[in-house]
């Protein structure tokens, strides 16, 4: 296997195991799902030529895409059926493309792939096609195409995520099944590539905007909340993952039944959305960020349901307890299908829960872009905020977030809050948060110096603000008093940082370490064009931005 996709990986790729927990097997056959979406993609494309463009091959194409993305499935038996699914799908366009006159002929050969016929074979096919890229091109033009295909992975993610909830835009489809069907054309350059990764933040942007929709209209625009962190006596169940559907479905299904409901990692900011803090039974929030489940779930006295990314292996001591549903798979986990949490309940009432109260502090959370911008009868949030700004109240706007990891070199992110002066204020957002999450560092003028944006997806929620508090200073983005401080681990991150650079944010701070799939040049370029940066000392970095 070779793998150098996320933060985390080995120094020149992970080759053995992944440090995510992938073996060679899921490896392989996580590439030779790409390979057949790649193939499955010069379907859709050329299928739109002739009016032939199928809503359910455009929804399980984002699936199946989203799939492949880190922490998410490690099951052989399910990706086997994603990849034979993926043909399926494949020739059933080809048979209505044929009959429509169109173009059936390609020269990608993952057009006409067949999956072997064991699980053996498969993953043999997954080891000789590798990355679905071809290797003999400029390494320059390499490290591009991975960039895109990596953004297009996690804008895959929300507009799945989107889609659940009822919200579409065919042109996200379009866009992503084509820059996948050109990832073998020999005829573009690195800046053609560099214009696709580009565009795909552009996508992303979009998806995380339906996605904002769809958890608004479903669940209402978040409120500040403070959560408990403590835990009531009483069955429960953890809810992880991203998935705020799935929450809302499992709060109707145990209302009444006497188990508690927990938020863990980026579920917290789902708190402070009013249909879902309704409920009584949603209690609090129950650990920190993902990379210490391991530590953390062993101490959870009820069942533990995973939503969307962000699995590991489960610990023996409390594998049992665990379930998946959607996306989410790992051998010999019980799988829940169609949000029917019933086995997910039983569990609960068989473990034993906590027997008693016990506190241990709160966070407020729900900052999102409704809260800044909602105009009230004595003002609004955002007017205060450019009043701070104009009379230096506030100094400046630190946006320390993204994915947190087990790699070291992670603490800098704490030290950088810890250390930021107290005319500053800080927006964070995604499951980087927890590194500080915790920290009770104080008001300006009543206004917490820590606000909580949301999920990972709710960079589209800062991005509102930034361009409201642009428009409202009549400056442009990048001249606003504010610096994003960036953690990445996966390929979320991949496209929202595309999406960052498509709004318009330059000087962005990256870290812990910078993509190992970005070439010398490929950093260059990004540099000369964004400024982007890596992470150096929170002091230095502080002293940088105060003085840009």
């Amino acid at each position: 296997m070779f793998c150098n996709q996320c933060e985390q990986t080995a120094v020149g790729g992970c080759t053995k195991i992944g440090v995510c927990g992938k073996n060679h097997e899921v490896a392989a056959l996580q590439d030779l799902l790409t390979y057949a979406v790649r193939g499955l993609s010069h379907l859709t494309v050329s299928g739109r030529s002739v009016e032939i463009n199928d809503a359910d091959i455009n929804r399980f194409s984002m699936k199946a895409i989203f799939s492949s993305l880190t922490n998410v499935n490690f099951d052989p038996a399910r990706l086997e059926l994603l990849i034979r699914e993926t043909v399926e799908k494949r020739e059933i366009l080809k048979n209505k493309i044929s009959s429509a006159g169109g173009k059936v002929l390609f020269d990608d050969p993952s057009t006409d792939f067949i999956p072997a016929k064991d699980m053996a074979s498969l993953v043999k096919q997954g080891e000789e096609i590798g990355l679905p890229i071809d290797l003999s091109r400029d390494l320059d033009v390499k490290s591009m195409q991975e960039t895109t295909l990596y953004g297009i992975r996690g804008a895959a993610a929300y507009a799945d995520h989107a889609s659940i909830l009822g919200q579409e835009d065919d042109a996200i489809y379009v866009s992503l099944q084509e820059k996948l069907a050109k990832l073998t054309d020999k005829n573009l350059n690195l800046q053609d590539w560099v214009e696709l990764a580009l565009d795909t933040g552009k996508t992303n942007l979009r998806a995380m905007e339906l996605l904002d929709t769809g958890n608004t209209s479903h669940f209402g625009h978040p409120v500040p909340t403070q959560v408990s962190l403590g835990h009531k006596a009483g069955k429960a169940i953890l809810v992880t993952g991203h998935d705020i559907k799935d929450l809302g479905d499992l709060l109707i299904q145990t209302e009444g039944k006497g188990i508690n409901i927990y938020t863990h990692g980026e579920m917290l900011p789902c708190n402070g959305y009013p249909e879902l803090k309704k409920y009584s039974h949603l209690v609090g929030h129950f650990g920190t960020a993902w990379q210490n489940q391991k530590k953390e779930l062993s101490n959870f006295p009820g069942a533990i349901l995973f939503t969307t990314n962000c699995i590991q292996s489960p610990a023996p001591n409390y594998k049992d307890n665990v379930f998946t549903t959607g996306l989410v798979a790992w051998p010999g986990i019980t799988h829940v299908e169609n949000g029917d949490f019933g086995p997910v309940i039983e569990k609960a009432f068989q473990m034993p829960g906590y027997s008693d109260d016990e506190e241990r502090g709160s966070v407020w959370v729900g900052y999102a872009r409704n809260t800044v911008l909602q105009k009230h009868p004595m003002g609004s949030v955002i007017d205060t905020l450019v009043d701070y700004i104009k009379s230096k109240t506030i100094r400046h706007f630190f946006l320390v977030g993204g994915c947190d990891g087990a790699k070291p070199g992670r603490n800098y992110y704490t030290e950088f809050v810890e250390k930021a002066p107290e005319n500053t204020a800080i927006l964070t957002l995604a499951c980087g948060k927890f590194r500080f999450f915790d920290r009770d560092l104080g008001a300006i003028e009543g206004v917490p110096r820590l606000l909580d944006v949301g999920q990972c997806n709710d960079a589209y929620s800062a991005i509102v603000v930034a361009k409201a508090l642009s428009k409202a200073l009549k400056v442009e983005i990048k001249d606003l008093p504010l610096s994003l401080i960036l953690s990445w681990y996966e390929q979320k991150a991949v496209a929202i940082l595309l999406t960052l650079f498509h709004v318009g944010f330059k000087d962005i701070l990256l870290g812990p370490s910078m993509p190992a799939f970005w070439t010398p040049n490929c950093m260059k370029l990004l540099v000369d064009k964004f400024n982007i940066q890596p992470i150096s000392s929170p002091e230095n970095d502080i002293d940088a931005c105060l003085s840009a």
